[in-house]
């Protein structure tokens, strides 16, 4: 599993002149099941995405899908763990 950090590089309102494309790449991978949770970051310089793909390798290809990277507009950290334990409802991770 892995946690990828993104860090704006930009002004909000060049980000937001890319966000709906970033939203459809985002439902694209959460229907092709590699990406399980995201969201912004509080204050709102980037954001977090929890993914389930099967490998450091397979995940920068997706990631260079997404339209932030492709206009360099955000930064990415990929930082892998492996779940080991975990409330009742989020058991399918882990087994």
């Amino acid at each position: 599993m892995f946690i990828i950090n993104l860090t704006y590089k930009t002004q909000l309102d060049k980000i937001d002149q890319y966000l709906n494309e970033h939203i459809d790449f985002l439902n694209e991978q959460y229907e092709l099941e590699n990406f399980l949770v995201s969201g912004r970051k509080i204050p709102r310089t980037g954001g977090i995405i929890l993914s389930k793909a099967s490998s450091k390798l397979e995940l920068e290809k997706i990631i260079e899908k997404d339209p932030f990277k492709i206009n360099e507009l955000a930064d990415y950290e990929i930082t892998e763990f492996v779940p080991s334990k975990t409330s009742e409802e989020l058991k399918f991770l882990i087994e």
